[in-house]
């Protein structure tokens, strides 16, 4: 039987309160939609990540933008395979978070790249960013991709009485067209030349994204697409190194999203022809979490998925689907699965049943029968799967955190609280 607290008495969701309420609680006893997160398969997924980088000869930089939590954070950094304590950082929220938490005073972060260009109206944030950052000897990092970004940072360090430098990623477009300069462009040489004759600024390095290979559907074509990343990015450092020949060959070469990091291993390395004109810096997010999408690129299996939602059938619809399949509406909607599609179709299957969420409103969802088992009932919980496991977590107050070594996964051993804002 599901319990609910009356919506007067909910506050912004405490840890140590939602502790004491949920843990040894079982799955069925939980109100829903609610995200659960596997945390043994997800501590697995984190091992793997930093056992491919190591294969691969690349250090790494762990995404934090999926779960955005204290707990997830250590288990990026400190697996059962290694270490590593750099993080990137979709919003300055996640960064102050990571401060607040004492990730950085305890040493488990010693390196926080702000992953989006700067923005210019949040330097002022970033400059106290910077000065906390500083007390513990831990770095910050910006990504420019535009002249402007520069002039920025110089007026503003123009006007400052601690004058910084500030080290910066120049973000590389691979063919993405997400963000970034194209590597042999002649804005990337305009941009480097600012750079270089900035008082503001230096490049600590060179990123790219290959947000486009979420549609690799085997590991060769995601080998590719990391391949390409590693070309973009030297070829970026190339055009660094030739206007300004006596400059350091130590760039770093960051590059990856989960699916080129799943490929990466010392036989992708052994492709890379090319002399690289720095340190190869393996980074990725979605990784620990995973979902219909990363499913679908083969490299992956349903074993791999450390989350899930879970709905309650509110409604049962027979034959009323198209060629008389059977439907269901169950309580979780665009708000719990987001809008993400995928490949795969629909916005997330059902766990063990031939069922999928066919069509999604704000606030519920359908059911679609794929199969012969349609007997879902009223009041039934079910588990799903959804297609973006990022965009899916961001809807969620808190996390219910269960462990596969623990009562089979059923019962809940602890709750994750995430960051919210930006």
């Amino acid at each position: 039987m599901q319990t609910y607290t009356p919506h007067h008495l909910i506050e912004r969701p405490r840890k140590d309160a939602l502790v004491k309420e949920f843990i040894g609680k079982q799955l069925e006893e939980l109100r829903t939609p609610a995200m659960v997160i596997n945390r043994a398969t997800f501590a697995i997924n984190c091992a793997k990540m930093h056992e491919r980088a190591a294969d691969w000869g690349a250090t790494f930089r762990a995404h934090l933008k999926t779960h955005k939590t204290t707990e997830g954070t250590r288990l990026q950094l400190d697996s059962a395979f290694g270490k590593s304590h750099a993080v990137v950082v979709s919003t300055l929220m996640e960064a102050w978070e990571v401060v607040k938490s004492g990730l950085v005073a305890d040493g488990t972060v010693n390196d926080i790249l702000y992953g989006v260009p700067v923005a210019i109206n949040k330097l002022g944030d970033l400059a106290a960013l910077s000065d906390e950052l500083a007390k513990y000897g831990a770095a910050l990092h910006l990504m420019v991709d535009h002249p402007a970004q520069v002039q920025s940072l110089e007026s503003f360090e123009g006007a400052s009485e601690t004058k910084r430098r500030w080290s910066c990623f120049v973000k590389v477009d691979g063919g993405q067209k997400r963000a970034g300069v194209p590597p042999t462009s002649l804005s990337l040489k305009s941009l480097l030349e600012l750079i270089f004759a900035s008082p503001a600024l230096e490049i600590y390095g060179f990123y790219a994204h290959a947000g486009n290979a979420y549609g690799s559907t085997s590991l060769s074509s995601a080998t590719s697409f990391l391949s390409s990343e590693v070309e973009a990015v030297n070829a970026a450092a190339e055009v660094a190194l030739s206007l300004r020949p006596e400059a350091s060959t130590s760039f770093v070469l960051s590059v990856g999203s989960t699916p080129t990091a799943h490929a990466a291993n010392a036989e992708s390395r052994a492709i890379l022809k090319r002399m690289l004109h720095g340190t190869l810096e393996l980074h990725a997010g979605n990784y620990p979490m995973l979902d219909l999408q990363q499913k679908h690129t083969s490299l992956i299996g349903e074993g791999d998925i450390a989350q899930k939602v879970l709905a309650t059938v509110i409604s049962n619809y027979p034959g009323r689907g198209e060629s008389g399949v059977d439907e269901a509406m169950i309580d979780a909607g665009a708000i719990a699965f987001s809008k993400d599609g995928g490949p795969s179709g629909g916005y997330g299957d059902v766990i063990g049943r031939p069922w999928r969420v066919g069509r999604i409103s704000q606030e519920h969802g359908i059911l679609v029968s794929m199969g012969q088992d349609n007997k879902l009932e009223v009041g039934e919980v079910v588990e799903i799967i959804g297609q973006h496991a990022c965009l899916i977590a961001a809807a969620y107050p808190w996390f219910y955190v269960v462990d596969g070594g623990v009562d089979e996964g059923r019962t809940v051993v602890d709750v994750w609280v995430p960051w919210k804002g930006w």
